[in-house]
Formats: structure tokens, C-alpha cells, sequence
């Protein structure tokens, strides 16, 4: 079964810089924040680097949560898991 992958921003601290976790329920991975490009780029680069870590190969859709501080990513499937 393919896994959602969530994002969320983490401020700077004294001791180390701003950065996105990406998270699955297969694991998670962190990022330097990069202050070039805009907040979804962090967002999806965190979101890729995680596909990256695992292996895991595919067109990949996201936006925003409703709290709206972070995204949410899902793999587009060649068949649906549900029809609505």
C-alpha cells in the first residue's frame, strides 16, 4: 500500500538553521530550509528527498493542510484504492 507523506517547517533555534521534516509511516527525513525558493518548493523537496531515501518511484501530488503548516503528498496510482 503506498504511504502519505506529511511536511512540516521547523524555525531556526540557537543552534541550528530553519528546516522541513518529511514523514511517513516508513520513516522520515530533514532538510535545510531554503530561503532561494519559496515555502511549497521546501515543502515538495523535503516530500522528494524522502521518496529518494526509500526507494519509492512515481508522479507525486500534494497541498496544503488544513492548519496550514505543512503539506500533504500522495503517489498517483495506475489503479484507484477506492472509487467515489
Amino acid at each position: 500500500m503506498r504511504q502519505a507523506i506529511t511536511t512540516k517547517f521547523f524555525g531556526p533555534t540557537n543552534s541550528r538553521g530553519a528546516r522541513v521534516k518529511a514523514t511517513a509511516q516508513a520513516g522520515s527525513v530533514t532538510i535545510e530550509w531554503d530561503y532561494a525558493i519559496d515555502s511549497d518548493e521546501n515543502h515538495t523537496r523535503a516530500a522528494i528527498a524522502l521518496c529518494t531515501k526509500y526507494g519509492w518511484r512515481g508522479q507525486l501530488h500534494g497541498g496544503g493542510m488544513p492548519d496550514g503548516r505543512g503539506n500533504a503528498y500522495v503517489f498517483e496510482g495506475t489503479e484507484p484504492d477506492a472509487e467515489v
